[in-house]
């Protein structure tokens, strides 16, 4: 099965160029090409998409914007020779970020991430966590593992091996010291599942593991080479609890 995709771009040559690297994939299927927002989504309404690659500066109504209007959006990565709107793309849960001039090379890293991700949207499509559908009790709550259902069997997840777990559209992913794990449920449904003594929420979509956190710097967070946001509704509540009560002074 292939990953149906979608252009859009106010741009000719750009989506010319775009539509050229998606036909050199097996594994994407070019469903359309739109110059506008307004286009993209009259074809949206039509066919079902998979992954958009998004423009953001566009006339009438741009990128960021549009993606906003997108009820359940798709998978999507920005393509823009602006920078600065990286932040707010990734807000967003955008996939990734395409700088202009696009690379055949960083194109193709890029959609891969995308495969690596609607594999684990499809494997999820039929996944049920128990915490979804079984009360938690006082006794429960104090567990150290939960099960996640994945093809057809339940995997043990270790809360000690939990580095963050990240809302993503309408799956959560729970990032493992060695693994991770798509389901079809809510982040507050997961959360429920761990002691607050352990993990912290960072953003609206983002559980953290205080023990995995190496360093914090202005409002991000950093797990190893992975970087989890902080937003400001958040803020303050995580500095105290991860550095005003633990920092060091003299």
């Amino acid at each position: 099965m292939k990953i149906n995709c979608l252009v859009v771009d106010d741009e000719p040559l750009a989506r010319e160029g775009l539509a050229g690297y998606v036909q050199e994939l097996d594994f994407l299927n070019l469903v359309g090409e739109c110059e506008s927002p307004l286009e993209a989504g009259t074809l949206l309404d039509q066919h079902t998409v998979d992954l958009i690659f998004l423009d953001v500066q566009m006339p009438k109504l741009n990128g960021i914007d549009f993606l906003k209007t997108i009820r359940n959006p798709p998978i999507i990565i920005l393509t823009t020779a602006y920078p600065q709107y990286a932040l707010e793309g990734y807000q967003l849960d955008v996939l990734d970020y395409l700088l202009k001039p696009i690379t055949f090379d960083r194109f193709y890293q890029a959609a891969n991430k995308a495969k690596a991700q609607w594999q684990l949207q499809q494997r999820a499509a039929n996944s049920v966590t128990v915490a979804e559908n079984v009360p938690v009790t006082s006794s429960e709550a104090k567990d150290d593992y939960f099960f996640v259902k994945v093809d057809h069997k339940y995997e043990k997840i270790a809360l000690r091996d939990i580095r963050y777990v990240e809302a993503m559209q309408n799956y959560v992913v729970i990032h493992t010291e060695g693994d991770k794990y798509m389901t079809l449920v809510t982040l507050k449904s997961v959360a429920e599942r761990l002691p607050d003594e352990q993990f912290i929420q960072t953003h609206k979509s983002y559980l953290v593991a205080k023990d995995k956190i190496s360093s914090v710097e202005g409002n991000q967070i950093f797990i190893g080479q992975q970087i989890i946001p902080i937003s400001r509704h958040y803020r303050e509540s995580v500095m105290e609890a991860l550095i005003n009560r633990k920092l060091l002074k003299r």
